[in-house]
């Protein structure tokens, strides 16, 4: 936390975006506290569950740092426009300065997939994590000890 502290005072006022690989609200606050980071880019698979991703939105907040969610990954696009959508909606009540990775493949295999209009994510069509595949997939994909 202080190395991305000192790199955050060293290259200032170009904000650090960081936290990808931050594994829990323990971590966040010390790097929000050190002013390690400007932009936070939360993982929400690395952390344990919507709790601690809620507290970790919340401590964000706290801290006037705007939540980038990190979705690099397969299904994490699908999982972080829920948690964009609350950030938004519920805690910081803006999009302004927020963005979210988005990566443009295998969405096909999801119940609900994201959905991305003129560069900006739509709303999230149904309550969940966002992270339900499709059945079909599931059944070509799974591995059994008979194949």
């Amino acid at each position: 936390m202080l190395s991305h502290a000192a790199i955050a005072r060293a290259i200032a006022p170009t904000p650090v975006a960081t936290g990808e690989h931050g594994a829990n609200r323990v971590m966040f606050k010390q790097f929000l506290q050190a002013d390690a980071l400007q932009v936070l880019q939360i993982d929400a698979t690395r952390v344990a569950g919507v709790n601690e991703n809620i507290a970790i939105i919340l401590l964000a907040a706290k801290f006037g740092v705007p939540v980038c969610p990190h979705a690099g990954g397969v299904g994490l696009c699908e999982i972080v426009q829920h948690l964009a959508m609350f950030d938004a909606v519920a805690v910081s009540g803006t999009t302004e300065g927020r963005l979210i990775e988005f990566v443009d493949h295998l969405h096909e295999h999801f119940v609900d997939p994201v959905v991305v209009h003129g560069g900006r994510y739509a709303a999230p069509r149904r309550p969940g994590s966002g992270a339900e595949m499709r059945a079909a997939s599931i059944e070509e994909y799974t591995f059994s000890a008979d194949n």
